[in-house]
This record gives C-alpha cells, structure tokens and sequence, in this order.
C-alpha cells in the first residue's frame, strides 16, 4: 500500500512507456551509463505526464476507479509495466548495433540491462525526490499566502515564489559552484605548456622571442596549433613543391579586450607577412580553442603551403559551458577579429590582396557566422566560408535548411540551385546544383547523424525535417519520432554522444579535403592525388 500511496499508477505507466521508447536508436551509438541517464530523464518525463493526466481527469469530475477493482488495475499496469520494459531491454542491443553497423564499428555485445535499469531508476528517483521536495514548498508557501490572500492568488503567488526559490538554489548555488571548479580546471588546462612545446626559434613564428605575442600567452591549444602543423617538406611529399604556411594565433590572455586581441592578431599577421601569401583563412576557434589540424591542415596542403590563417581564442571552456555561459563574449571576439583583418585586407589593391576565407567548426561556426553583416561586406565582399558541423542555433543555417528548393532533403539542402550556398558531406552535395556556384561561396559541412546541428527543442512536440525519407545513409532506419523522448534523445547524444570519425561531430580528414577542394577549387589536383592526400592526413602525427 505505500508503494501505491507513494508512486502514481498512471504515472508508472506513462512513465514506463516513456523509458521502453527511450531504448530505441537516435543518432549515436549510446553505451549502458549514457542509455541509462536517457531512460531515466524520459521515465521522469513520462511519469510527470502520467501524473498531470491523472490530476485532469480528477478535475474534469470523471468516473474514478476505487476498491477492489483500483487495486486489480494497479496489479495489472504493474504487470504491463514490467513486460514492456524487459521486452524493450531485450531488444535494445540490436538497435545499438544498426546503429553501430550504419558507422562501421563491431556490434556490442549488449546493452547491459542491468545498468541501465539501475542507472535509470536512480535518475528518476533523484528527480521525483525534486519534484516532492518543490511540491512540499509549494503547499507551505501558497498555505501562509491563503491566509492573508484569496487562494487562487495565493496558489499563484505561493508558484512564482517556489519556482524563483528553486531556480535561485540551483542557479547561484549548484550551477555557479559546478561553472567555477570545470573553470578554474580548465584554466589550468589552457596555461599549461607540454613538456615538448617549447618555444619557436624561428622569428617568423608567432610567440618567439621577436613575436608580438608571447609564447606564455599563446594558451595550451593556441601552442598546440601553431607547432604541430605540416611544413614545407610534408607538403611537399604529396605535392611537389610547397612552402611553410604561415599560422597566427592570440590567445585569451594576450591582451584584455577582443579588440585589442584583434588589433594584435592584424600586426602579427602582418609582421609575418600573412597579407603577402595568395590565400588568408580568417578561423573562429571553437570553446577551447581548438582549430581542428584535420581542417587547417588539409587547406594548407591542397594550397602547396602557400597560405596565413590567423585565429583568437576566446575562451577555454568546452564548446557546450563557453555556449551557455560566454555566448556574447565569443561572438564578440569573432566580430572584432574580422572587422579588423577585413578592415585592413578591404584597403589593399583587389589584384595583389589574398583570397579571403571564413572558417568554423561547431560554435566556431555559429561565432564566425554572427561575424559579419552581408550588407558591411556587399560592396566587397570577401570569397567565401567553410562552416563545420554548425549549431542548431544558427541563424543562416536556419533560414536556409528552412527555405530550401522544394524536393531537397533536410540534412542534405539544397538552397536556390547552389548560386550560393551548398551543402556537402562524405556522401556528396557540392556538386549539386544547376546554378553555377559564384564568386562568393558558403559551403556547409555536416553529417546527417550530427545532433549538435540536427538538435531542436521543437522535437519534443514534432517530428524534426531530417527525419522524413529519404534519410542520411548514417542515420538508422529504426530511428522514429516520439514526442518528449526522441528530444531527449538528442540531446544526450548532443552531450554524451561519441561517434567514430567521419560521423556525428567528429568531421575526418577527408571530409575537409572534400570540402575545401570544392570550395576553393585549387589547381593540379586530380582523383589520385586527392586520394594520396587523404591517406597522408589519416597517417599525420607530428609527434
């Protein structure tokens, strides 16, 4: 009878069928813990739908169950519940595997049913123990408010005030304590200089002693980008003859302000003699810091060396915390490093200035997008953009995915015959389009099974575009929409999701060699070649 007095049949139910729909496969492969944390969240959410059905049934006066027959009814949805979920669990490993086979990794052995089950059951008992808690203070505040208050405004009043309690405990207590320790962690992270990175000898390398930007300052990923990349005899190999690419790269510590950054990062590239190469990659990092080698690496091969790129860092938070917590400053960067460098690469003679790139991967690509206005650069207008693997959250991808030509799938859009946007992954894309591709280009990569760009928080209420037929040859067929659940799906695999190289948000070698060979369009470069390149860029270890 506690049993009873403490859980809600019809929310067990709901709830239970929320965790057995949580089993089937999303966009990513999920192991037993990450599946638990899902099947958890979604028996929780399934169990507060359950309980609010319930209470509208109570509340519309319709005929209500009691007695003998209550008690037989809670036997028999305790039974239903049960076969569904061992039936569901049974069935969970196989499709784990489609998943797994559609990405070219092993079957698993199983879905450890066992761990999901416990980890789920502590999720949804951690979680119901909150909802309790919230209830309980609810019923304590609006009962003092009622008695100085008409009680359906005290039932309100006592609402706004339990909310702003609960969200003041969690904002200013748990959530800043948990922002302070990964910050100072990575902190430490970024200031830390490897063992094997010591300072360039070399003047015309950004962070030597002639530098304007010292070596110190340049932050773990920013030293990390600078050293390890190909040089004129790598290049070479595949190549013929190439030249030693120049990289510049300002660190988050370098000077106080993004526009004084920028203003550094333009007199560095200029120092260097970045403005003298044919080609300039204007690069937002992503939360890190981080510049992908697999994308700046293969530009300057298909290039023979002979191109500057040049990044700022402004954070050294992960993508996903930098996303939530410096969303602005990291736009803000972005903004002032390209009205600056374009600033200056807008004044110079249009036959000798270099050729003038974007690019971004995941919330570099959301920043370097916000970057610009087209109507500053419409009277002269740089080349182009490569944007990799862009959040849900931006806007230009927004407004195109959702205007595309009729006929053109989601995850694979095409935008006013290809005149100026085109979209490419390993299955193709760029090629498409009866328009000519312009002057000025945008190209997108991305995976289909990517949920950093195919998350959306309308799933929870409608079946997501990308999800209609015919779908991305990476995404399972077994994939179907369930409200609530398959939002929460996403958004684990958004989080917690690994796929291999060359799926999800791990964009390979050879996807950017695609992409940049068909936005740049480079000379010399046939199929036997590419292949060679690709082959070099999947052996390339510095170190």
């Amino acid at each position: 009878m506690r049993f009873a007095h403490f859980f809600s049949t019809a929310g067990l139910l709901v709830g239970t069928t929320f965790f057995a729909l949580s089993l089937t496969p999303s966009l990513i492969p999920r192991e037993g813990v990450v599946q638990g944390v899902i099947s958890g969240f979604s028996f929780a959410a399934g169990y507060g739908v359950g309980v609010f059905l319930a209470w509208l049934w109570r509340f519309l006066e319709l005929p209500a169950v009691h007695g003998r027959p209550r008690n037989i009814l809670r036997w028999v949805t305790s039974i239903i519940c049960v076969l569904l979920a061992l039936g569901f669990l049974w069935q969970a490993a196989n499709w784990q595997n489609t998943v797994r086979g559609l990405m070219g990794l092993e079957e698993a052995p199983g879905v450890r049913p066992l761990t999901i089950a416990l980890v789920s059951a502590l999720v949804f008992l951690v979680l119901l123990s909150i909802a309790k808690l919230f209830r309980r203070v609810f019923n304590f505040l609006s009962g003092k408010l009622e008695r100085r208050a008409p009680r359906r405004l005290s039932i309100l009043l006592g609402l706004l005030a339990a909310v702003a309690l609960f969200w003041a405990g969690f904002n200013d207590v748990i959530l800043t304590a948990a922002l302070k320790r990964v910050d100072r962690i990575y902190q430490q992270l970024d200031a830390r200089i490897a063992p094997d990175m010591e300072e360039p000898s070399d003047p015309m390398i950004p962070g030597s002693a002639e530098s304007l930007v010292r070596w110190q300052d340049m932050g773990h990923q920013g030293r990390r980008y600078l050293i390890l990349g190909p040089k004129a005899k790598d290049i070479a190999e595949v190549t013929g003859r190439a030249k030693d690419p120049i990289r510049v790269y300002v660190g988050l510590n370098a000077a106080e302000t993004p526009a004084e950054r920028a203003e550094l990062a333009l007199k560095e590239l200029k120092r260097v003699g970045g403005f003298e190469r044919p080609y300039l990659i204007l690069i937002t990092p992503t939360g890190t810091g981080w510049v992908d080698p697999g994308a700046i690496n293969s530009i300057e091969y298909l290039l023979g060396g002979d191109v500057a790129s040049v990044a700022a860092q402004y954070s050294y938070l992960p993508s996903p915390i930098a996303l939530m917590t410096e969303d602005a400053y990291g736009r803000e960067t972005a903004q002032a490093l390209f009205q600056t460098v374009y600033g200056h690469w807008n004044t110079l003679p249009r036959e000798t200035r270099p050729k003038l790139y974007l690019f971004g991967l995941s919330l570099g690509a959301l920043n370097s997008d916000r970057s610009f206005d087209f109507y500053d650069i419409i009277n002269d207008p740089f080349q182009g953009a490569l944007w990799v693997g862009p959040p849900f959250r931006s806007d230009t991808w927004r407004e195109v995915t959702k205007d595309r030509d009729a006929g053109s799938p989601a995850w694979l859009p095409l935008f006013r015959d290809g005149a100026v946007v085109r979209f490419g992954n390993h299955f193709g894309g760029y090629e498409t389009g009866s328009a000519p591709w312009g002057d000025f280009r945008l190209a997108y990569l991305q995976h289909g099974s990517d949920p950093i760009v195919f998350f959306e928080p309308e799933a929870a209420y409608r079946k997501p575009a990308w999800m209609a037929k015919p779908r991305a040859p990476d995404v399972s067929p077994d994939l179907q929409w369930y409200p609530i659940v398959t939002m929460l799906q996403l958004a684990m695999d958004m989080h917690a999701g690994i796929a291999p190289m060359g799926f999800g948000h791990s964009y390979a070698p050879a996807d950017y060699v695609h992409a940049w060979h068909q936005l740049v369009a480079p000379q010399g470069w046939d199929e036997a070649k590419l292949k060679l390149l690709n082959e070099k860029l999947i052996k390339w270890n510095p170190r």
